[in-house]
């Protein structure tokens, strides 16, 4: 039935390419700038809040007329950090000058936590928006900046990752990571000369923080199942649009080919906007980002310096490896009442974050009542339940190659992560979280140890 409704989807994208004057390599993006995609689940035209996504093999010299469009006559601020001033600040500035009412300035110190925040907000008083400059760490903390004094921004990306289209911040309160309603950019522009450009690294991790779909749907669904949380199928339908022809062209991607690299940009930036049918960043944020918050959170000195899209990457393999091993069994687990560690907890976390898990676990604490249900609902219907799961999922070997070719990390070793460090990560996540994760399944089943230490 899904992929009944793919190929519909699918079909209906390809008569609206050929019947209308569309960007190339934006794909079923203009169909949903423009209101006009059917989401074969219901038939009813979807669109965007986003007014503009350009996805083009070069932007330079259209920078004017792309911000005057969305930012008629208003007083903008173009914010940049050093990095991403060189790579395509001080173009745009250089092409804008005398067309727009825009002043720059370059963040030195750019920082994604409230404070960095707040310090925007400061620079934001004598201006009516702001233009972003690529980098997830200066996108996220303007996009919640304007959105806290209700005022607009466009960004100008600088790799191609997911978050420029996201409706979501990923800000840090002293030290702790949060994903914050915001919203979202007038426009999101990306010149794929200038992504081809950007380190291969970061575009390897937004490979990775892609094909994190199979375990975040197959995570997600199961949370449906079990504990009757929302669930919504739309962005997965425009995923698999592309997902295959992504997994494919792994290697072109590493390679720099443009058409590959727009593919990653396409998908990466419907992975974003999948928050705007949701409401929520479950569609692309289960067990593997709840270890890349963990690393983030807890590493501390011994963090390797890996970005956000090379942990999730990490993550997702080992994620993967988690659903396939209990999922593809045609035996059911058996489930036991949820146990807090709690001395393990304040050992490895701190004795302030034991009453925040306590708080965190309470949706979805299994108590012997519950676990007696779900056992007697798996001893009659394991089979029916596992089946739309395993419908979902990737095969492990896929996303372990795939990633190879692209050149992404794929294990502790391979980013310089202590490997004792990184089975923890694996152990506690699931309590720094309340989404219901395999990582809660394995655990409930005194199975997570044993895949842990395989």
């Amino acid at each position: 039935m899904f992929m009944t409704l793919i190929n519909q989807s699918i079909n209906h994208s390809l008569n609206l390419q050929k019947n209308t004057n569309m960007n190339k390599h934006n794909g079923v993006i203009d169909d949903l700038s423009n209101g006009k995609w059917i989401n074969p689940a219901d038939n009813k035209n979807y669109g965007i809040p986003i007014k503009k996504i350009e996805i083009s093999e070069s932007l330079d010299g259209l920078e004017a007329e792309l911000i005057n469009k969305l930012h008629p006559n208003q007083k903008l601020l173009l914010v940049s950090d050093p990095f991403t001033y060189k790579a395509m600040g001080s173009r745009i500035i250089n092409n804008i000058k005398g067309k727009a009412n825009i002043h720059e300035y370059v963040w030195e110190k750019p920082s994604s936590s409230i404070e960095g925040v707040d310090f925007l907000r400061t620079k934001l008083q004598n201006y009516d928006g702001m233009i972003a400059v690529g980098s997830g760490t200066v996108s996220d903390s303007i996009k919640y900046a304007t959105f806290l004094e209700k005022k607009v921004y466009s960004v100008f990306a600088t790799t191609p990752m997911n978050a420029y289209t996201t409706g979501t911040a990923s800000i840090s309160f002293k030290g702790i990571k949060k994903s914050l309603v915001a919203h979202y950019a007038q426009g999101v522009f990306f010149d794929l000369e200038v992504l081809s450009k950007c380190p291969k690294r970061l575009t390897a991790a937004a490979f990775a923080d892609v094909i994190c779909r199979t375990t975040a749907q197959v995570d997600w669904l199961m949370s449906h199942k079990l504990l009757n949380t929302d669930y919504q199928p739309t962005p997965y339908y425009l995923l698999a649009l592309y997902e295959n022809e992504m997994i494919k062209n792994a290697s072109s991607i590493a390679s720099g080919d443009i058409n590959a690299l727009a593919l990653l940009t396409r998908i990466s930036a419907i992975m974003g906007l999948g928050t705007s049918f949701t409401q929520t960043t479950h569609v692309g944020s289960m067990g593997e980002h709840g270890i890349s918050h963990y690393i983030d959170m807890f590493a501390k000195d011994i963090h390797p310096g890996t970005s956000h899209g090379e942990q999730v990457g990490i993550a997702t393999i080992s994620i993967s490896k988690f659903q396939n091993a209990i999922l593809n069994n045609d035996s059911p687990p058996t489930i036991n009442p949820t146990e807090i560690p709690e001395e393990e907890i304040i050992q490895k976390l701190g004795e302030p974050m034991l009453d925040n898990i306590k708080e965190i676990m309470k949706p979805k604490l299994f108590d012997t009542e519950k676990s007696d249900y779900i056992n007697n609902f798996f001893s009659k219907n394991w089979l029916e339940f596992v089946q739309p799961l395993r419908e979902k999922m990737l095969d492990y070997n896929t996303i372990w190659n795939s990633m190879g070719e692209c050149g992404a990390l794929r294990t502790p070793e391979d980013a310089k992560l202590d490997s004792n460090f990184y089975k923890d990560a694996l152990k506690y996540a699931r309590f720094i979280r309340d989404r219901y994760t395999i990582l809660d399944l394995a655990g409930d089943s005194n199975q997570l140890d044993g895949l842990i230490n395989v």
